[in-house]
């Protein structure tokens, strides 16, 4: 343990040096402290930059098995925030791409199948998922497993004049409710059954100005996800797409 007499002779030591020899002296008695003060300003500045520069995610959407070309990626994304006057340096469109659902082994993307799912599952369970630009297959299996709200419900809460102009695009499907699969796997003399429900679970946006000539050849469907806290900023969305 050093003492004051300890101190001041190292102090007298150092005014006593000078230039390199002053600097070496400090850096090879003081090095270690120096080195964790470093680490220690280099992490604060770190987490001070992250706080001051992270953007606020206004909505979250996810395009499944459709892949628009990179303009119109662009007007379905940031287009939406600039159409809202939404500040880009400050605010965010979050966009997950490159997911696939399909059955179809012979589907070049099926091997993206499991992962998407895991993808899309996680983020719908952390409510960082509220809008999905789908294709007829991904349309039913998300209808399937009960991720879509009642579309006509979500509208007509949200905006009844916008219910009343999206409603010739309301296309319905079933979710299931309760079935037996597993038991029927089980047991080959058990037939598998399902109860399920049918309802307008998405919008066919194929046809509105945004897509219209984009160049799709199969109907592509817009879908609200049932458990998004941000239903205003979704039904802007959606009047956004189909309004344009």
């Amino acid at each position: 343990m050093r003492t004051k007499d300890t101190f001041t002779s190292e102090k007298k030591k150092i005014s006593q040096l000078r230039g390199r020899k002053k600097l070496q002296y400090l850096w090879d008695y003081y090095k270690l402290p120096f080195v964790i003060a470093c680490i220690f300003l280099y992490i604060l500045g770190y987490v001070l930059y992250g706080h001051f520069t992270q953007k606020k995610n206004i909505l979250y959407a996810a395009f499944i098995n459709v892949a628009p070309s990179g303009a119109l990626t662009e007007t379905l994304s940031d287009g939406f925030l600039i159409s809202r006057d939404i500040d880009l340096k400050k605010n965010a469109f979050y966009l997950y791409t490159g997911l696939y659902l399909t059955s179809d082994e012979s589907n070049p993307y099926h091997e993206y199948t499991y992962a998407s799912r895991i993808k899309l599952v996680a983020a719908i369970d952390a409510e960082t998922a509220d809008i999905v630009l789908m294709d007829q297959e991904a349309f039913d299996a998300l209808s399937q497993n009960g991720y879509l709200c009642n579309m006509e419900e979500f509208l007509s809460e949200a905006d009844p004049e916008l219910y009343r102009d999206c409603q010739n695009l309301l296309r319905a499907n079933s979710v299931i409710l309760e079935e037996n699969a597993e038991e029927s796997a089980l047991d080959g003399s058990v037939s598998c059954t399902a109860e399920t429900e049918r309802y307008p679970m998405a919008l066919d946006i194929s046809q509105t100005p945004l897509l219209e000539d984009s160049g799709f050849t199969e109907p592509v469907f817009l879908g609200v996800i049932k458990n998004t806290p941000r239903k205003k900023d979704a039904a802007e969305y959606v009047r956004y797409v189909c309004l344009y």
